[in-house]
């Protein structure tokens, strides 16, 4: 599978690295600070729990593989600021006031964050943006390829519209949160597949990606566009998919368009399962905590070698040009291939997606 081969690269670089006796070299590294061992903290910044993916894998996984890396001396301060900007702000000033070593950051609002990025960047504090690119003097990035994450979910829509779609058809955009910069190159990519092919009949920034948000903004849709005259609804995550699925069904539909998603999140697997979901783009989670836990951990300790290894891609942000980053690659999952994403990945058991309620569907496309 991809992840494993990936992990095996990544590995086998840095066992090269280690072979040369270049490992722990630190270079002449602009953002480097003094050199720590073991002991080390790194502050893990996360942005919500509607999401469920933060909770159950990424928070973990950066714990147990940050422990891995420091012989079990490094921990993780962790907080998660629930959607709150304000929030979030105050939990990454205390970080700094702690005198973490590296901060992960997932921002809620990737402009209001700056102020803090600076403050730590003047603490000597790195940043490292975690999954969203937020603003200010940001050491490094580490995400997925947003913008095909957005082309795939488009091709998604036009796959299942099928062979007969006309440029009339009708499309409902449903956007994430206007302050994640990931949404608008979600947006991005999704319309360079879309547009001049069918017609966006509406359109919707969503504010902090909140399913309830989501529902309200497709009954609106459906109000004004007519249940039976949607092609197709373009959901940029799964959260919010579940909330248009909702709206869908309290306004009578039964014979549901096609809905995108991402995250492969557990009830949007089901959902894909019982086809009420056409799809989900399948992000693997432990990659991306794996290196970021890497990365962080390699700062500290100036293994400059290692980290520009894991940082070989550069992405701008409105403030900074040319920070050093990783994009991971993603996939589509549709019910055809659930058992070769997350089930092969060891993201979810069979018996965890094929409960009671969803056995019949698991068995009908044989799942077992």
């Amino acid at each position: 599978m991809r992840r494993i081969a990936i992990s095996m690269a990544a590995s086998s670089m840095i066992l090269s690295l280690a072979g040369c006796g270049v490992l722990n070299a630190t270079g002449d590294s602009s953002g480097a600070g003094p050199t720590r061992g073991n002991d080390i903290t790194v502050g893990l910044l996360l942005p919500e729990t509607t999401n469920t993916r933060y909770e159950k894998f990424d928070h973990p996984i950066i714990k147990e593989k940050v422990a891995s890396l420091t012989k079990q001396q490094g921990k993780v301060e962790y907080a998660n600021a629930e959607s709150d900007a304000v929030k979030q702000t105050a939990q990454m000033q205390q970080m700094i006031d702690d005198g973490v070593d590296v901060i992960l950051l997932d921002a809620v609002d990737a402009h209001a964050i700056a102020g803090q990025v600076k403050k730590a960047k003047e603490a000597g504090i790195p940043v490292i943006a975690y999954d969203r690119l937020a603003e200010g003097p940001i050491d490094a990035y580490i995400s997925f390829d947003n913008e095909l994450v957005g082309e795939a979910q488009g091709r998604a829509v036009l796959a299942a519209l099928g062979p007969d779609i006309d440029s009339s058809d009708k499309i409902v955009m449903m956007n994430g949160s206007p302050t994640d910069p990931n949404a608008k190159q979600f947006k991005q990519g999704a319309l360079s597949e879309l547009n001049g092919k069918v017609t966006i009949a509406a359109s919707f920034d969503t504010k902090d990606w909140k399913p309830e948000n989501a529902e309200a903004n497709m009954v609106r849709a459906i109000n004004d566009i007519g249940r039976d005259n949607i092609a197709a609804v373009y959901s940029a995550n799964d959260g919010m998919a579940g909330g248009i699925i909702r709206a869908l069904k309290a306004a009578g539909v039964v014979d549901l368009p096609p809905v995108t998603g991402q995250d492969a999140d557990l009830a949007a697997v089901q959902r894909v399962v019982a086809g009420e979901q056409y799809m989900s783009v399948y992000k693997p989670y432990p990659d991306e905590a794996e290196s970021a836990a890497e990365m962080a951990v390699a700062k500290v300790q100036g293994k400059d070698i290692q980290f520009d290894a894991l940082t070989r891609d550069k992405v701008d942000s409105p403030t900074t040009k040319g920070i050093p980053a990783q994009l991971v690659q993603v996939s589509t999952m549709t019910k055809g291939n659930i058992d070769d994403t997350v089930v092969a990945d060891g993201i979810y058991e069979i018996s965890e997606i094929c409960t009671p309620k969803y056995k019949a569907a698991c068995d009908a496309i044989g799942l077992k």
